[in-house]
């Protein structure tokens, strides 16, 4: 397999649909996009910024729609703040704001129409063009400390294809996922992707393997998608082009499965959101003593 990895590209481009209008988060989100919404004392885009840097790509398009300028201004210098720490002698504050605007080559880029995801990642297209990229959507942090990108990059360098990010979960949940009929390889956390069903019925479901929001996808996925007609809530789903990859290797590679089994933060939810803060905060040196003994006196008043 080692002998393959010359002829597949590297990667450099990380592709981040951020166009959402984040109705869970109302009122939060009516003028600040919930990409935004701080995780402890970062906004949840960050770490999925630096979680792409992490695995190497250092050149970020991110799909963005109305309301989304903050999104911009975080990645972008403030010089005014900068000089305010400046003069205050704040160096560890002014290296904390430096650090957004120092990660990563930003480029963005407007949806104009919320048509799914299917649509936001066509939208990369012209950035793109004819190398094979990742998708990470801002939904799912992933713990840095489980490298799964990483991972699923050298996966599509040594196969070729597009390469998806798939987590065991109980049956009973497997509804609220994309689900993948998957077949073992001789690697014991890659599968071969036969199928995918978006949100099937537990009774109908080929494997309790969920989709998570990470990707890393083969340009070829562009010409399915602009032939895809929408589907689920009128909107392209990149399921659908994902099952004509994997139904049909002949268009653009194999489709494989990174099986994570680290941790993930999913703040898409509100309840998930409160959960990935508590988590993320407790994990803090420098908050988290603190924060673990209040919350242990805290559960035990309360409980």
């Amino acid at each position: 397999m080692a002998g393959m990895t010359q002829s597949h590209p590297r990667i450099s481009k990380a592709v981040i649909p951020a166009a959402g209008l984040g109705t869970r988060f109302l009122p939060a989100t009516k003028a600040t996009p919930k990409e935004m919404l701080p995780v402890v004392d970062k906004p949840a885009i960050q770490y999925v910024v630096e979680e792409a840097v992490a695995a190497g790509l250092d050149d970020v398009l991110m799909v963005t729609g109305r309301n989304k300028r903050p999104l911009e201004d975080h990645f972008d210098r403030n010089y005014e703040l900068e000089s305010a720490l400046q003069k205050k002698g704040d160096a560890d504050r002014l290296a904390k704001v430096q650090e957004s605007s120092d990660l990563a080559t930003m480029h963005y880029v407007r949806q104009g129409d919320p048509k799914g995801l299917g649509h936001a990642v066509l939208c990369a297209a012209p950035h793109v063009g004819h190398e094979p990229f990742a998708v990470l959507l801002g939904d799912d942090l992933i713990d840095p400390r489980d490298p799964l990108l990483q991972r699923m990059v050298e996966v599509q360098e040594q196969r070729g294809g597009s390469v998806i990010a798939l987590m065991e979960v109980a049956p009973e949940q497997i509804h609220l996922y994309g689900c993948a009929a998957v077949e073992t390889t001789e690697d014991s956390d890659v599968v071969k992707v036969g199928g995918l069903v978006e949100k099937p019925d537990p009774a109908d479901a080929p494997s309790n393997y969920a989709v998570i929001g990470r990707y890393v996808l083969d340009p070829h996925i562009f010409d399915i998608l602009r032939r895809t007609e929408p589907g689920r809530g009128g909107e392209i789903q990149l399921t659908d082009a994902l099952q004509q990859l994997a139904e049909d290797e002949k268009i653009g590679g194999p489709v494989h499965g990174v099986v994570f089994k680290g941790r993930r933060y999913d703040t898409g939810d509100r309840g998930d959101y409160l959960r990935a803060i508590v988590r993320l905060a407790c994990e803090r040196e420098d908050l988290g003593p603190d924060f673990r003994t209040w919350l242990r006196s805290y559960v035990a008043e309360e409980m």
